[in-house]
């Protein structure tokens, strides 16, 4: 089988959780689960343990998939908190690390939504902190409430790798569920995809083939929440695997 390491989320001690309340925890939410579970396709939650034994489990990795979760903490980017986002230094850090192994050594990678972010990250790039501050003009793009059930349309840079997958779509659509996104892109980006309110939806990796190193601020693992009306989140996938598969 081959083998797509996600990279986990952390909860870390909270004396109050009824559960672990002393201890660290990774997880992977389960809708990320039975997007990357295929036959053929074996996910392996990438745990939290030193260098040395974490480059020996990276190895065995056919691809990488960076997943969703909390902020970046703004220092990651060079940046001072500009209110209450501190973001996850820790899991910065921690991302980080698995990313610059994987582009090292041709792994094939897709980043979503803070995964995305991470990405733009490690490539130079800063983000936005907080959207409805830094730009109260974009639409809103989160909703505590409704969550995966707030869609917006997108728009595809002529000729890219998703207008290809998506050109034919009529008034395409994604989800939204983040209240960060990129200010400056990072280097060798190529973008492939804008919100109607001009936000960075998509983007690819120059020195890599097409889907090979790529990533999307929305959550294709949420589509089913919204069915039809979204675009499909398979071809996304499909076309990371078949590097995977090479």
């Amino acid at each position: 089988m081959k083998k797509i390491g996600i990279s986990s989320c952390f909860m870390y001690p909270d004396i109050d959780r009824t559960v672990f309340g002393p201890k660290s925890l990774s997880y992977m939410e389960n809708d990320m689960a039975n997007y990357v579970t295929r036959k053929g396709i074996l996910p392996v939650l990438i745990p939290d343990v030193d260098g040395s034994r974490l480059n020996d489990i990276l190895s065995e990795m056919d691809g990488f998939v960076l997943q969703g979760g909390s902020d970046l903490a703004p220092g990651s980017y060079g940046e001072t908190p500009i209110g209450k986002w501190k973001g996850d230094a820790h899991r910065d850090r921690y991302e980080l690390g698995i990313l610059d192994f994987a582009v090292t050594n041709n792994i094939p990678v897709f980043g979503i939504c803070r995964g995305f972010q991470l990405m733009n990250v490690y490539f130079g790039g800063t983000l936005y902190q907080d959207i409805e501050t830094q730009k109260p003009e974009a639409d809103r793009h989160r909703s505590a409430q409704l969550y995966d059930t707030v869609k917006h349309g997108i728009n595809f840079t002529k000729g890219s790798f998703l207008d290809e997958l998506y050109g034919n779509v009529e008034n395409p659509q994604v989800n939204t569920v983040h209240h960060q996104a990129i200010k400056t892109l990072g280097r060798n980006l190529e973008i492939y995809a804008f919100s109607k309110d001009g936000l960075i939806e998509a983007f690819g990796y120059t020195k890599e083939p097409a889907g090979k190193v790529f990533g999307v601020q929305w959550h294709p693992e949420f589509s089913h929440t919204l069915k039809q009306e979204l675009i499909d989140a398979d071809k996304l996938y499909d076309a990371f695997l078949e590097h995977v598969l090479k």
